[in-house]
């Protein structure tokens, strides 16, 4: 837990988080209310459908033909399916996006709720409901990720976790898009559960650490050689 910890505090996107978590946590006690307890579960749920939503849509979309849309992706996420074990590529390097999606996702909710609510009690909700429910839930997304790449002891817990996601790097990187342990019924919703039959027939030893492309293709050279990586990703698992 430890080393996972270590990693998790270095991470930028949750430094540049935490002051609006704080904020959130400061207005919860302030203006407290049963609702906003709602509001954080909502916030938390919503949470984990973004988690699924943004790793199947959006990291997992089709290889961009432009480089230097491509080179983005690789960053955000093709990289780390390469070299899986490298911390450096658990997360992007836009450490400001999760607050600018925060931001916007409280002014969207604030403008659904503010007819109902009025303005001020439809601010309050929305930003306890993203900052602090929202937030947490990514900050434990964040965790169980560290903690499946991450080479240390493991308990129950760890093992679950590393077994489930690992799977999706090694096995089959169409199914299993969930990270956060006890959320695999999301998959299960949108048929996306891991089943070792179909991942036995997809895997490909060759092109499974590159999100199925060949670990040649022109765009991943050029990527590497952007990020100044000039190791050669390596699949050591099979199916």
């Amino acid at each position: 837990m430890t080393a996972t910890l270590a990693v998790l505090i270095n991470m930028g996107s949750l430094h540049r988080l935490f002051p609006f978590w704080l904020a959130g946590v400061c207005a919860l006690v302030v203006g407290f209310s049963p609702w906003l307890l709602l509001a954080i579960l909502y916030g938390v749920v919503a949470q984990f459908f973004v988690e699924y939503v943004m790793h199947r849509f959006l990291y997992h979309r089709e290889p961009p033909t432009d480089q230097s849309v491509f080179n983005a992706l690789y960053r955000s996420h093709i990289g780390h399916h390469e070299f899986p074990n490298d911390a450096e590529f658990f997360t992007g390097d836009d450490h400001w996006y999760p607050v600018r999606f925060g931001l916007l996702s409280v002014a969207i909710h604030t403008i659904i709720l503010w007819p109902f609510l009025g303005f001020g009690t439809a601010l309050l909700t929305a930003y306890v409901a993203l900052f602090v429910g929202s937030v947490s839930a990514y900050t434990f997304y964040e965790y169980c990720h560290t903690l499946a790449h991450l080479n240390v002891p493991k308990g129950w817990f760890g093992q679950r976790v590393t077994r489930s996601h690992l799977a999706h790097h090694f096995q089959d990187h169409r199914a299993t898009f969930h990270v956060s342990f006890g959320m695999g019924w999301i998959d299960r919703l949108f048929g996306t559960k891991h089943d070792r039959t179909v991942a036995r027939d997809r895997f490909d030893r060759k092109t499974m650490l590159s999100m199925g492309m060949d670990p040649e293709d022109l765009r991943l050279v050029t990527a590497r050689k952007a990020f100044g990586i000039t190791k050669v990703p390596r699949n050591t698992q099979q199916s």
